[in-house]
């Protein structure tokens, strides 16, 4: 199973409302099963550098099953991950990706956030990602 147009379209639209909450615009995309680009939104004002960057967050949630801050914990020198940022076609392993599950608790995509702090980007990301 992989997320729809339509779910992933109603996650943006979450997301976007949590990032006007925060005053921030953001780049938001989401994945579906196989990590391919369902849906994307680009804020008005929202930084250009952010674009690949929230493209990359949701495929590397995707690729591992797991938020990308914890990868990130994971990935640090010593870690049992370290330098897997390199891997995949280049990894981002800091907060704002996260899976996204349906009712069944099965994941069906992911999505990606960036454009602010990595605090408001998990937030921004986590809003879109509980609103499946």
């Amino acid at each position: 199973m992989t997320i729809s147009l339509e779910q992933a379209e109603k996650a943006i639209v979450h997301a976007k409302k949590k990032a006007g909450k925060l005053d921030t615009k953001m780049n938001i995309a989401v994945v579906d099963a196989g990590a391919n680009l369902v849906a994307f939104a680009r804020m008005d004002g929202a930084w250009l550098g952010s674009l690949d960057i929230a493209i990359k967050k949701a495929k590397t949630a995707r690729f591992f099953d797991m938020n990308t801050g914890l990868i990130g914990g994971l990935s640090q020198p010593g870690g049992p991950l370290y330098n897997i940022e390199h891997s995949n076609g280049g990894l981002i392993s800091f907060p704002g990706g996260i899976p996204i599950k349906n009712k069944k608790g099965e994941i069906i995509g992911a999505i990606g956030v960036s454009g602010s702090t990595v605090e408001n980007d998990h937030e921004v990301a986590d809003a879109g990602a509980s609103a499946i």
